[in-house]
């Protein structure tokens, strides 16, 4: 074992790895681009409006009131969709929220301050519409490079007249399972248990920005066997996860299997518990391999601590941040490792928190980050390592 590496660097190099791995930006449609970063800056396709559009429900008139309704020139009224006539003076027509506003318009009239009288239309206008270009004008840039891809930025792009978006694409992932004592259906029995980890981590990385294929394994424990998998999942994924075999136990493979196939280490062992046997390794050809320990709490907190920053550098995000809660009671410290400590909402510690157990995660709000060489006091504000899909 080399010397771990502090949590907050190895979060760090995990995401720089991903970062200069990014694969160059393409256009991508909205669906895929989603959970990306913006790879080039955003600008508008036309003016924002294009063209004049009421904000309310009224009558469009033109000159001196009262104003003369004009239903058969405007086939009743003004509605979305719709290129009208010019207005001429003293000439009403009721128009909608949203459609084109007449040519010659002075002012528009609330439907609800409007009096209708023998064809007659009378009331205060105002002003009650988006100008052309009143949001952006054509090129002007919206967003910088680099903003996430989230739902309204694909609405205001969609708005600015794009279909797609410069974006780095959601890289493919493989979960491969080791363990010759893990069980893919019914209940742990004889001696097996029921794996945990291949139902659950693929849906953790698809929401960390992955698109995850279905997981392999359980994978005989052999390193033959370890070998043939690895090179199975690397056939079509940037990423491998594997879970179990980061120690270097009787039946610990991964190690093996990484020489095996030339992968170099990125990190190995990371100073934090739980979870401390993990690690990220890459191929030649620039593919990553991420080993989550075996225990399903400290592979989630692997898949935390390394993989998540990983795929967020894959796709040219920033780190992602830590967020914070208000600790309720005091949290012990690991020594010089950093803690990572179940929590909820209200920054009590949750039971069943051992590395073996998930009970305690179903239920958490995330780790309350405990430093190492500290403890965390009732009352104390830490960062928190939220999950990725909880």
């Amino acid at each position: 074992m080399t010397t771990p590496l502090p949590w907050a660097v190895a979060r760090e190099t995990a995401w720089a790895a991903g970062y200069a791995a990014r694969t160059p930006a393409v256009e991508l449609p909205f669906g895929e681009a989603v959970g990306s970063a913006l790879a080039a800056p955003l600008v508008a396709v036309s003016d924002l409006p294009a063209f004049p559009t009421s904000a309310v429900d009224g009558w469009a008139v033109a000159g001196e009131g009262p104003w003369r309704v004009e239903p058969a020139q405007f086939g009743g009224a003004v509605l979305a969709g719709q290129v009208p006539e010019a207005l001429k003076p003293g000439q009403a027509v009721k128009i909608a929220t949203g459609a084109q506003v007449p040519e010659g318009t002075e002012g528009i009239i609330r439907l609800e301050h409007t009096e209708l009288e023998d064809g007659l239309v009378n009331g205060p206008a105002a002003r009650e519409w988006r100008e052309a270009g009143e949001e952006a004008a054509q090129g002007e840039e919206l967003l910088a490079a680099g903003t996430p891809i989230s739902a309204p930025v694909i609405g205001l792009a969609a708005a600015a007249g794009h279909a797609t978006l410069p974006a780095h694409a959601r890289p493919a992932v493989r979960v491969v399972v080791f363990g010759d004592e893990l069980l893919t259906s019914g209940v742990s029995r004889d001696g097996r248990v029921r794996d945990s980890l291949g139902p659950m981590v693929p849906h953790m990385l698809t929401a960390a920005g992955a698109a995850a294929g279905p997981s392999i394994g359980p994978v005989e424990d052999t390193l033959e066997a370890h070998v043939a998998a690895l090179r199975e999942a690397l056939a079509d994924a940037d990423l491998v996860c594997t879970t179990g075999g980061t120690m270097v136990g009787p039946v610990d493979h991964l190690h093996a299997a990484l020489a095996e196939i030339g992968a170099e280490y990125v990190i190995n062992t990371v100073a934090v518990r739980p979870g401390f046997p993990m690690l990220l390794a890459r191929t030649e050809d620039g593919k990553f391999i991420a080993g989550l320990p075996g225990n399903p709490q400290s592979a989630v907190i692997a898949v935390v601590s390394l993989v998540a920053p990983l795929l967020a550098g894959l796709r040219g995000l920033p780190l992602p941040e830590l967020g914070s809660v208000t600790l309720a009671e005091d949290v012990p410290g690991r020594g010089g490792f950093t803690h990572l400590a179940l929590v909820d909402r209200a920054g009590h510690r949750l039971g069943h928190h051992g590395s073996a157990m998930l009970r305690g995660l179903a239920n958490a709000a995330g780790f309350a980050v405990i430093g190492p060489d500290s403890a965390g006091a009732e009352g104390a504000t830490v960062e928190l390592a939220t999950v990725p899909g909880a």
